[in-house]
């Protein structure tokens, strides 16, 4: 197994007139046993059927195309009606990651699944684009083969007053063991890091 990590802020982040607690490390709170899983619950045949379907309906499409569907995605967050939005979130593979998140209790506050092109094929929440092809996230598991993971670097968020890091995983199909896709499982680390210690 490949794994990628991002350098870790070094300077103490500022918050709400406190400064927050250094950035956790990611890579000691995400272990093994953790990505294995998520691995276990990415393996359900709903994921790599909806990747495969998605795949065969729009093929290896043009930086045009995609483009096109990235910009009608970020327009319709803001619009009335919300065709692709509506059609991506109300996917069957989306319904699974929405229980998924649901049952992890908070360690999970957001889960997309990519395609081969990187565009979303489903996900828990309405992601700020549709097109991931051009992040880390794609470029750091996808073009590496089966069981690549990469694992981003630890965010502060403010309004949750949480730290957050993302584990991205490409995405094999079981049938041919072939990478069809990519899969981002964003961590709620100060709620991993309570789980993982003792007596909490």
């Amino acid at each position: 197994m490949r794994i990628l990590h991002a350098c870790l802020p070094m300077a103490l982040l500022f918050s709400s007139g406190a400064f927050a607690e250094t950035a956790p490390d990611p890579e000691a709170l995400i272990t093994p046993a953790v990505i294995e899983s998520v691995g276990e619950w990415l393996a359900n045949p709903i994921v790599a059927l909806s990747i495969n379907a998605q795949n065969n309906l729009r093929g290896a499409l043009s930086q045009a195309d995609i483009d096109a569907l990235d910009t009608q995605w970020r327009a319709e967050r803001e619009a009335t009606d919300k065709p692709l939005i509506s059609a991506t979130l109300s996917a069957p593979l989306s319904i699974y990651l929405l229980r998924v998140q649901a049952n992890s209790l908070g360690l999970y506050p957001e889960i997309f699944v990519m395609d081969a092109n990187g565009l979303n094929v489903g996900q828990s929440a309405i992601t700020g684009d549709y097109w991931q092809g051009d992040e880390d996230k794609f470029q750091k598991t996808f073009p590496g083969g089966p069981n690549t993971v990469f694992i981003d670097a630890a965010e502060w968020d403010e309004d949750r007053k949480i730290w957050r890091a993302q584990l991205n995983m490409s995405v094999t199909d079981p049938e041919t063991d072939k990478v069809i896709g990519a899969a981002t499982v964003e961590f709620n680390l100060t709620e991993l890091m309570r789980r993982q210690t003792p007596n909490s």
